[in-house]
């Protein structure tokens, strides 16, 4: 049985699968020497269309912590929107690698950060009492399944320039904002004033891996040390490279994540047709919230459905993955449908 409480429930696509198995014959060179490593990382210069650097590590918190620390130093700060990743669910993390710099969450409508909570937030003071405002980090989609458009980005890239602070893209769901927008991954990033994107592998049908691609490549100095450092440096990096080459070869990637959104929509629409009940945020990309009356939520519990209350934004949220079938959306619809009429 599928569920819709999280995209990570999904396992590895095709195209990865068969990537990391062919990545499997005979011996190759460790730490990232192997061809597999150096293909993946080229392929993502293809991809983004510039010179970038490009680092593979094992998971989300990871890549954005490390990203964030390479960005500032322990007595900055970073601006970030209240119920961002990094602020909400990972545990600390970019402080501790950060040696202490602080996250300041700040509110904005539909998940999204706007120049002008940029602008409050970095001249609100300069003493130095406060930690310095010093990166701007933006989650794409955000966490209630909204998408930055290229010009927001651009607003907010350069409000954050103008103050000399540098910007960060939180990029878990990256692919399906790509796949939302129809637009290139250039016009989503670094055209936009992006400085480094954490890009998500996981939810796309990766086993495991992200990419953090520095499309500053000054600012990655010295990050291969900090890799190694918090044990993201994996001896035989081949697995984590391996399954990108699969997963953007011949546009697998953004196949799967239109197909994640479509869904997202499905179900959308099957929540406002079978019960009433419209979502609470624009069904931009993967994920649906809507708030459920008491009765039906504890009956779809009932039922075995699997989805999470999202504590953040109120509601419940459900995600949909690259493997989420229609028939699966249709059955979650049938139960709300029947649930609703004996309400």
């Amino acid at each position: 049985m599928q569920h819709f409480a999280s995209d990570n429930y999904a396992g590895i696509c095709p195209e990865a699968l068969a990537a990391l198995v062919a990545a499997n014959e005979g011996q190759a060179r460790a730490y990232g020497d192997d061809e597999w490593t150096l293909r993946a990382a080229d392929r993502l210069r293809e991809v983004f269309e510039t010179d970038c650097d490009v680092y593979f590590v094992f998971n989300g918190t990871a890549a954005n912590s490390l990203a964030l620390a390479a960005l500032c130093q322990s007595y900055h700060s970073v601006i970030c929107h209240q119920l961002a990743h990094v602020e909400t669910d990972e545990c600390g993390a970019p402080e501790f690698f950060s040696n202490g710099a602080k996250l300041l969450a700040v509110g904005g409508e539909a998940g999204k950060l706007t120049p002008s909570a940029i602008r409050e937030t970095v001249t609100r003071r300069s003493d130095i009492h406060y930690p310095k405002p010093k990166v701007v980090t933006l989650t794409q989609t955000t966490e209630v399944a909204t998408v930055y458009r290229p010009a927001e980005i651009s607003a907010v890239a350069t409000v954050a320039h103008d103050f000399g602070l540098r910007v960060h893209m939180d990029g878990a769901r990256f692919a399906n904002a790509v796949a939302a927008l129809g637009v290139s991954p250039a016009d989503l990033s670094w055209r936009a004033g992006v400085d480094v994107l954490c890009f998500g592998g996981t939810k796309m049908g990766l086993p495991v891996g992200e990419a953090v691609v520095f499309f500053d490549r000054r600012l990655a100095e010295d990050f291969a040390y900090r890799c190694k450092q918090a044990g993201q440096l994996a001896s035989k990096m081949r697995f984590l490279a391996a399954p990108w080459l699969g997963m953007l070869a011949d546009g697998a990637w953004l196949r799967h994540a239109q197909h994640a959104n479509a869904m997202a929509r499905r179900l959308a629409a099957g929540f406002a047709e079978a019960a009433g009940l419209p979502a609470l945020f624009p069904v931009d990309a993967n994920g649906v919230f809507v708030r459920l009356p008491s009765s039906i939520e504890q009956g779809l519990r009932e039922r075995g459905w699997l989805f999470y209350n999202f504590i953040g934004a109120g509601g419940a949220r459900f995600m949909c993955g690259w493997d989420t079938t229609p028939e699966t959306v249709d059955r979650l619809i049938g139960d709300l449908r029947n649930l609703a009429q004996t309400a």
